[in-house]
């Protein structure tokens, strides 16, 4: 049963926080359907949040991000109707500022906003025409030495932020935008800044060996989310933290037709698979070593 109180909240994790009673409480009528404890949390200062058990978060998300899309389809009318409440949304209801801010914004946490904007931004820029002025900026050093990082520590990092295409820009921030949004929501935004600069570091150094300085872009840092996430989910499947094996199986096959060039566009590959290390570490380090399995960073 819908409830509209903050008791029994403790054991349940905030899914998502909308100004809309009747949205909220169509989309918890709905959870319940598919068999979901939802509770929804009403307050002046906060709106309208509906929770949901920690296991059963990210298949919420991924009910929510459907929802949003088409809030009027009949099977969502149908849930209220079976709970024995009449729900009707008015266009006013669901505006499309509404409607981004509910299924782009309230995944994110501030740093995967502020990485996801940097990239862009640095990719407008290089479209309006500092393509060669941004490059040459955030490019990796041309002689990696102590006293160049010293001079200019950003190169160590720069690459990840510059795209050569709109394709190579859009796959890399949605996955960003996706994974590192469930990391820092589930995590904290501590566990992602570090899991951002030391993939970025290592991802960046070890294709700077093996190709030299000419390269860029944020595949190995979301190679280093996608293997955070899919042992962490392994570690700690507690938190509800996790990937479907179809999809970290087509990320691996991505992976290994890089590096026999079966690709149709150049890969970084060496960055890619260092990431994907690196995040995996990562996550063995955050449940075996930090313990991390119970509360909720701050």
């Amino acid at each position: 049963m819908t409830n509209e109180s903050v008791e029994h909240t403790d054991a349940l994790q905030p899914l998502v926080q909308l100004k809309d009673r009747n949205i909220a409480l169509l989309f918890s009528h709905y959870l319940q359907t598919l068999g979901i404890q939802a509770q929804l949390q009403s307050s002046q200062e906060d709106g309208h949040v509906i929770f949901c058990p920690a296991d059963k978060l990210e298949q919420s998300k991924a009910e929510f991000d459907a929802f949003i899309l088409h809030p009027h389809a009949e099977k969502y009318q149908q849930a209220a109707w079976d709970s024995g409440e009449t729900i009707s949304l008015s266009s006013n209801d669901f505006t499309l500022l509404k409607s981004f801010k509910a299924s782009f914004l309230e995944h994110a946490g501030i740093v995967t906003l502020l990485v996801f904007i940097a990239c862009w931004v640095v990719f407008l820029g290089s479209e309006l025409g500092w393509a060669q002025t941004l490059f040459t900026r955030l490019q990796f050093y041309p002689q990696f030495s102590i006293d160049a990082f010293l001079h200019d520590p950003l190169r160590l990092i720069g690459p990840a932020l510059f795209h050569f295409s709109w394709l190579h820009i859009v796959f890399n921030t949605m996955w960003w935008w996706q994974l590192g949004g469930s990391i820092e929501k589930t995590l904290g935004k501590m566990t992602l800044i570090n899991l951002f600069l030391i993939s970025a570091i290592v991802s960046n150094v070890g294709q700077y060996i093996v190709s030299g300085p000419n390269f860029a872009g944020l595949s190995g840092v979301v190679y280093a989310l996608v293997g955070f996430i899919w042992w962490f989910g392994y570690l700690a499947p507690e938190r509800g933290l996790s990937l479907s094996k179809p999809l970290v199986g087509f990320l691996l096959f991505w992976l290994v037709l890089g590096f026999v060039d079966l690709l149709p566009v150049n890969v970084a590959n060496t960055a890619h698979l260092l990431g994907l290390l690196s995040g995996c570490f990562l996550a063995l380090y955050t449940v075996k070593v930090l313990g991390v399995g119970g509360k909720r960073e701050v």
